[in-house]
């Protein structure tokens, strides 16, 4: 109980340490975009553009160089620890959410009998494959058509999610997706956006003439990772969404998520411009429509709405041998300090309180229990779907009636 507590407590503090450095990454990205974007351009001079902004009670001046400027500025600020920082706490909390109880939140028996060890295996070696992958891609001639090369990505990131949903749990593999791509978008800063500006700057101070290349090459990756950013934010919250990786095509269900997220991320990066902007916002919000009709919960097989109904007092009994290990004011899972999401579920009164939320994770999306630690049985789902029908059309006996 103590361990457990104290792993929370952990996991908490690396958890808001992951959200601040990232908040701080992903704003910078938007907003160095968006200047981008915004630049009055200027042509055949040193000045690229420049842009004039009014912000926090003052104004502003910006100008980009098109290369560099004649002298090394004094002060010169950069933008890589937020990055380096976002990485490092997302892969502490990785270790202390996921790996540290891997049984738990690695392993799904129904769909891989595979061991802990190897289970994490699985889920760093994504990481190292799909950068792999990515700056392959990057270095061959499909980079130069942004729509081949976007094409490729997605094709990986597809087979990725659909080979982690068949060796890891839902959850697992879907943040082992995200790990990758942060790890594709921390890698572009450590490995090509910091070391084309340290170019840039001993250029300078060497008073040599820098090489273009170099820089052109951070922008098409910084340009990469700021598409990225929507896709790697759904994937940090949907662990609260057990309807997205606990669907039966979850693979699917994030790749058509993620592409509407990149829509709308090329909406806002291009909306001041010319042209029907909308057009890639609008595409986006239909896709998230379109796919949150098609995920919608289906007829369960082997429940029968009309056929004998389950007591709450029996479904009670499946609940409390199979879910209030973890589910209770005191867990006795050593896993847990305190009940999941604040779900207790050790009284009828409770399961009363938290039906949907026990059907829709036990029945539909196949969830809980985690891992199925305490081996619930086909034949108990099944009761519990019979139970919830007749609970809902408030057809289901009180504690205590024959069954």
């Amino acid at each position: 109980m103590i361990e457990s507590h104290f792993q929370e407590w952990l996991a908490l503090l690396i958890r808001w340490g992951h959200m601040i450095a990232g908040i701080a990454w992903i704003g910078a990205s938007f907003y160095f975009n968006w200047l981008e974007n915004q630049l009055e351009r200027r042509t055949g001079e040193d000045i690229a553009g420049d842009l004039w902004a009014v912000h926090g009670g003052g104004f502003y001046y910006l100008q980009k160089y098109a290369v560099a400027p004649p002298d090394m500025p004094r002060h010169l600020h950069w933008f890589k620890w937020e990055a380096y920082a976002t990485w490092i706490s997302g892969l502490a909390l990785l270790i202390v959410v996921y790996y540290w109880d891997a049984r738990s939140f690695m392993l799904n028996p129904s769909v891989a009998d595979i061991s802990e060890a190897l289970a994490i295996t699985i889920g760093l070696a994504s990481l190292a494959l799909s950068w792999t992958w990515y700056d392959l891609l990057c270095r061959s001639p499909l980079a130069r058509s942004p729509l081949a090369f976007s094409a490729a990505m997605l094709a990986w990131f597809g087979l990725l999610a659909f080979v982690l949903g068949g060796l890891l749990s839902g959850r697992a593999a879907y943040i082992h997706v995200g790990a990758a791509i942060g790890t594709i978008m921390v890698a572009n800063v450590f490995r090509v956006i910091i070391p084309a500006q340290k170019e840039l700057v001993s250029a300078l101070e060497q008073n040599r003439a820098p090489d273009p290349g170099p820089g052109q090459n951070a922008l098409q990756r910084s340009r990469h990772n700021n598409y990225l950013t929507l896709p790697v934010l759904f994937i940090m919250i949907s662990s609260h969404y057990p309807m997205t990786y606990g669907h039966p095509q979850a693979w699917l269900v994030l790749v058509v998520i993620s592409v509407a997220g990149v829509l709308v991320r090329h909406y806002f990066n291009i909306r001041h411009q010319a042209g029907r902007s909308w057009a890639w916002l609008l595409a986006g919000l239909l896709l998230l429509a379109v796919m949150a009709w098609w995920s919608r919960p289906q007829a369960v097989a082997g429940a029968d709405s009309v056929g004998p109904r389950v007591s709450t007092a029996s479904a009670w009994r499946i609940v409390n041998a199979r879910c209030v290990a973890c589910h209770a004011r005191e867990p006795s899972n050593a896993g847990f300090s305190s009940a999941p999401q604040g779900i207790e579920l050790d009284s009828v009164d409770m399961l009363r309180v938290h039906a949907e939320r026990v059907y829709t994770a036990v029945v539909i999306t196949r969830t809980m229990p985690l891992g199925n630690l305490t081996n619930m049985t086909e034949q108990e789902r099944t009761q519990l779907a019979n139970w919830f029908e007749g609970f809902q059309a408030g057809h289901t006996r009180e504690p205590g009636a024959d069954d």
